[in-house]
C-alpha cells in the first residue's frame, strides 16, 4: 500500500489539498473537456457537470481514498472501491482513460496549489492516484468479465416490447434483447445504462434500476421523468418518456451494481422511497419467483398513493411471498416515513433505496432500532455524495 515516506506527506498536506478539491476538480474538468471534448459524448454526464455533482463526488472520492489509506494502511477501501468499480463499468471506462485523467488532474492541482506542490508533494499524491487507478483497473476487469462483459464491450440493442405509464411521471419499459447471443446475468438491484442520441448529435448515458427480468431473457426499467424546478429537467429522462414506444430499439449496458439482493435466512427489510423502489421490486420479484420463504417488511414512503410507481406490482409480489408485510406512508395523507411503532426484525438484512437524505435518516433510525451497521446496503441513483463520508461504515460490511 502507501508508502512511509508518501504516507507522512500526504497526512501532512491532505488539511490543504481537502480545502481546495471542489476548485481542483472544477479545474480539472474544464481543463480536460475543452481539450477533449469527445469525452461529453457518451462517456460522463453533462447534467451532473452542470449542477457540480459529479465534481464534488470526484473531490470526495479522492479525499476518502487518501483518508482510508492513512486511517488503515494495511487495508485497501474496497468498499469505496468496488461502488466506483461498478460505477465506471457502467459507462464503458477503459484502462487508458486513466492516463487521460491523470494528466489534467495533476495538471489541475499544480495551477491550484501553486509553489505547495514541491516534486516530492506531488510524488506522494502520484503514488496515491496510482494505487487508486491501479485497484480500479484490477476491480474493473472483474466486474466486465463478471457481467461477460470483457474489455469493455458492453453495449447491446433491445427492442420495447410494451411501454406502461405507472403514474403521472414514471413509465416502464420492457425490453427483449436483438439477436442471438446469450444474454448476460442481472441480479436483483442491478442496474443497466441507456445510451441515446440527444437532438444537438452527443450521446448521453443514464443509469435506471433493472425493476423485472426473468428467464424468458426480458428485463424491465421503470424511468421517472425528472421535471425542472430547483434544478434542471432531466434530459434523458425527458427525452425517453417524449419519444420511446413500442417497436422502438434502446442500446442497454449489461447489468452493473454492487448492491444486489444475497441469498440467506435472515430476515429482510427493504426500504424505498420515490423511484427507489424499482431495485426494491426487483428484489422482491426474485423473492417471490424463488418461493423463498424468509420474513420481508417492506417499506415504501412517496408523496401519494397516484405517485407511488409500481405499488401494484409491489402489493402482488408481497402478497405472494408466506412471510411478508408491508407498510406504505404517504407524505399527503400520513407523512413523512416513521419507524415508531414498526417492529424491525431482530437479525435483519437491509436494502435500501431513495433520496441520500432520506437513507439517512432511514438509517439512523434502523441502527437504533438494533440492525447492524454491516448489515444496512443501500443504493443511489446517480453519483454517490454518501460514500465516502460512509466509508468507515461501509468498510465494515
Amino acid at each position: 500500500m502507501l508508502s512511509g515516506e508518501s504516507a507522512a506527506i500526504v497526512r501532512a498536506t491532505l488539511p490543504l489539498v481537502g480545502a481546495r478539491l471542489d476548485e481542483i476538480t472544477a479545474r480539472f474538468y474544464d481543463t480536460m473537456f475543452a481539450e477533449r471534448p469527445e469525452l461529453l459524448d457518451g462517456l460522463f454526464n453533462r447534467g451532473n457537470q452542470r449542477s457540480g455533482e459529479q465534481r464534488r463526488a470526484l473531490a470526495g472520492a479522492i479525499a476518502g481514498f487518501a483518508g482510508a489509506l492513512l486511517a488503515h494502511p494495511d487495508e485497501r477501501p474496497d468498499a469505496l472501491l468496488t461502488r466506483i468499480a461498478h460505477k465506471h463499468a457502467a459507462v464503458g471506462v477503459t484502462d487508458d482513460q486513466y492516463v487521460i485523467v491523470h494528466k489534467y488532474l495533476f495538471g489541475a492541482i499544480a495551477e491550484v496549489l501553486g509553489d505547495a506542490v514541491t516534486p516530492e508533494v506531488a510524488a506522494a499524491w502520484d503514488e496515491v492516484y496510482w494505487l487508486m487507478a491501479g485497484a480500479l483497473i484490477a476491480m474493473e476487469a472483474r466486474v466486465y468479465a463478471e457481467a461477460g462483459a470483457r474489455g469493455g464491450r458492453t453495449w447491446r440493442t433491445w427492442t420495447v416490447v410494451e411501454r406502461r405509464e405507472e403514474s403521472a411521471d414514471a413509465m416502464s419499459l420492457v425490453l427483449r434483447p436483438v439477436g442471438d447471443e446469450p444474454v448476460p446475468p442481472a441480479r436483483p438491484g442491478q442496474y443497466v445504462s441507456v445510451r441515446v442520441r440527444m437532438p444537438d448529435d452527443v450521446h448521453q448515458l443514464r443509469q435506471y434500476s433493472l425493476s423485472g427480468h426473468g428467464p424468458d431473457g426480458l428485463r424491465r426499467i421503470t424511468v421517472k421523468r425528472v421535471r425542472g424546478g430547483d434544478a434542471p429537467e432531466g434530459e434523458v429522462s425527458a427525452l425517453l418518456h417524449a419519444t420511446v414506444r413500442e417497436g422502438d430499439e434502446l442500446t442497454l449496458s449489461a447489468p452493473f451494481g454492487d448492491v444486489a439482493l444475497e441469498d440467506g435466512e435472515a430476515p429482510l427489510v427493504l426500504v424505498s422511497a420515490g423511484i427507489g423502489c424499482t431495485p426494491i421490486t426487483a428484489m422482491l420479484e426474485h423473492l417471490a419467483h424463488t418461493g423463498d420463504t424468509r420474513r420481508v417488511l417492506l417499506l415504501h414512503a412517496d408523496r401519494s398513493a397516484a405517485d407511488h410507481a409500481l405499488r401494484a406490482d409491489m402489493e402482488r409480489l408481497t402478497d405472494a411471498l408466506p412471510a411478508a408485510e408491508r407498510v406504505f406512508w404517504y407524505e399527503d395523507d400520513a407523512g413523512l416515513m416513521d419507524l415508531d411503532g414498526v417492529e424491525i426484525p431482530q437479525g435483519a438484512v437491509v436494502y435500501m433505496c431513495g433520496p441520500v437524505p432520506f437513507m439517512r435518516e432511514v438509517r439512523g433510525a434502523l441502527l437504533k432500532a438494533g440492525v447492524a451497521p454491516k448489515d444496512v446496503h443501500y443504493e443511489v441513483f446517480g453519483s454517490d455524495l454518501w460514500l465516502p463520508a460512509a466509508a468507515d461504515h461501509l468498510d465494515a460490511a
